[in-house]
């Protein structure tokens, strides 16, 4: 009789665990229990054995939508990036940003300069560091952003589809300039960053200086405003140096021209 009692409390126990969304509760409650007992643990550390277990497994399922959700094109990391590619770019500041204080701000990022020096890398991983600090991300070319602008215009669905924006802590905005883009596209990648000013953080990667802005949006005026909202509360980051790739293949052409010479004999 006992027996059956117990095993309607147990029953009992994993429908509500289940019923709770409590996963790792459900999973592994009897084996903390059995240690608990064999290790004379209290009932409060076997409780709080349970509750880290499943908090653990919450976070990792929180941090993994939040990657998803960022539809990153691939994953970058700050251990595999090779700072000896850049002459002026330090360690220690890119690592402070990412540790999410301009998110908290709606600062900008803004990396610029010559290609082939990782600046799309190091935007991929302060996007990471944000969705590891539950901030809502999303990744965007740009060229693909305007596209998807003038659709949404001309389906009507513009402003729904802006206001997704609207709530993210971050936006990322990768190879500004590198596409020629339509005219009327300009004008609202203009407004959408018009309306996300001092509201939600960007990083922007662009090949060209500001200098050279004038040939993305075609108007001096807008090109002022575009600049000047960035850059009021933005943290630039200048690249200088030779392109990475470059310097590989260039590697791989000496290495294979060295292995190709026939031996002195």
């Amino acid at each position: 009789m006992q027996s059956l009692q117990n095993q309607d409390q147990q029953v009992l126990l994993e429908n509500y665990l289940s019923a709770l969304g409590l996963s790792m509760f459900l999973h592994n409650y009897q084996a903390y229990a059995k240690d608990a007992a064999r290790s004379g643990e209290s009932p409060e550390r076997f409780l709080l054995a349970l509750c880290e277990d499943e908090w653990s497994h919450r976070e990792a399922n929180r941090v993994n939508r939040a990657i998803t959700a960022a539809k990153l094109p691939f994953f970058k990391e700050f251990a595999t990036y090779d700072w000896s590619a850049v002459e002026n770019i330090p360690k220690s500041r890119v690592l402070e940003l990412a540790q999410g204080g301009y998110l908290e701000q709606a600062e900008n990022v803004l990396l610029l300069g010559n290609p082939g020096l990782g600046k799309t890398h190091l935007a991929i991983a302060l996007a990471l560091s944000a969705c590891r600090q539950a901030k809502r991300v999303r990744f965007y070319r740009a060229a693909k952003l305007v596209d998807e602008l003038m659709t949404m215009q001309h389906t009507l669905k513009l402003s729904s589809f802006v206001s997704r924006f609207e709530k993210l802590d971050l936006l990322v905005l990768d190879e500004l300039g590198y596409i020629p883009v339509d005219p009327k596209g300009t004008q609202l990648l203009f407004q959408l960053c018009s309306d996300l000013y001092e509201r939600v953080s960007m990083i922007v990667t662009s090949n060209l200086r500001f200098g050279e802005w004038n040939k993305i949006f075609g108007d001096e005026k807008m090109t002022a405003a575009f600049i000047d909202r960035l850059t009021h509360k933005g943290h630039i980051l200048e690249f200088v140096g030779e392109s990475y790739r470059f310097r590989h293949s260039l590697q791989q052409g000496l290495q294979s021209e060295g292995e190709s010479k026939p031996e002195a004999g």
